[in-house]
């Protein structure tokens, strides 16, 4: 099945939709702005911080369905059969935009969350196993040193080859795996000159000032 010349607007429709400052819109909702405290991104992690545990959770569950709801209903409705590489690349690009209006969302100057849960929601969608085993590295990451941004990081390096190995000859999904990686990478830079320097917060720890972007 080829995708329709109409079928390209869905990247704009899923722009729009992880655009939706939900971090950010929870926060305002308690009468705070996020991006005054913590780390002073609009992520879950510093809602977390900043509203409490309970609030993180459900930040990272908007995040991560604003990711995989929508393209994972595309996918089985809309394209439920085998697909040819066109309806592949539509929904890689789908995944893609959603997780750039997370990062980059106009609604707040183009100021947005660093993607990972959205990241994860696409990943859900479009390459369950490898999500599984990124987010087991992720998770001994946090246990044993408590760096949310190093768990990130390390997941986010560790995609494109676990996707090259789980996904065989699948150069479509593997780009999304690297174009996924590099967005990652490059929005925790300022965490990782933290990292380097000793200064990056860990899980649980207590506020700090917002980082400077």
């Amino acid at each position: 099945m080829t995708p329709s010349a109409l079928s390209w607007l869905w990247p704009l429709f899923f722009f729009l939709l992880g655009s939706i400052p939900t971090g950010y819109l929870m926060g305002r909702a308690r009468g705070v702005d996020v991006r005054q405290h913590g780390s002073g991104n609009i992520g879950a992690t510093n809602v977390g911080r900043v509203l409490g545990r309970n609030w993180g959770l459900a930040a990272f569950a908007c995040d991560f369905a604003k990711g995989f709801l929508a393209l994972f209903l595309l996918r089985i409705l809309v394209f439920p059969h085998d697909i040819a590489w066109t309806v592949e690349a539509l929904l890689v690009v789908c995944g893609l935009a959603a997780v750039l209006g997370h990062n980059y969302t106009p609604w707040l100057g183009f100021k947005g969350g660093k993607g990972v849960a959205t990241s994860a929601g696409v990943l859900g969608a479009l390459l369950p196993a490898a999500l599984v085993i990124c987010f087991g590295i992720w998770a001994i990451e946090v246990l044993i040193l408590r760096y949310v941004s190093l768990g990130s990081v390390l997941a986010a390096l560790a995609l494109p080859p676990v996707t090259a190995y789980l996904y065989r000859g699948q150069w479509i999904y593997f780009a999304l795996a690297c174009f996924i990686c590099v967005l990652v990478v490059w929005r925790h830079r300022s965490n990782i000159k933290r990292l380097l320097e000793g200064k990056e917060s860990k899980l649980g720890s207590k506020l700090e000032k917002p980082e400077e972007t």
